[in-house]
């Protein structure tokens, strides 16, 4: 009943639920210039820009490396 792609409607309960850390996180967020990130390693590091053009710099380069 889980599968989305093949049912229409929502699932009988949810998928996933966030856990307190990102609520609080989400509610009171840091205060930072950034407004885009991209995974930037395939260890899960990400990397943060303020800019579109950053942003699609590092895109570029993260898929000319394979991460995605």
């Amino acid at each position: 009943p889980y599968n989305s792609y093949a049912r229409a409607g929502l699932p009988p309960t949810p998928i996933a639920a966030p856990g307190l850390r990102s609520l609080i996180a989400a509610g009171d967020p840091d205060d930072t210039p950034f407004f885009y990130y991209v995974l930037v390693d395939p260890d899960g590091s990400h990397g943060f820009s303020v800019t579109l053009e950053e942003h699609n710099e590092k895109v570029a380069k993260a898929r000319a490396e394979g991460v995605f």
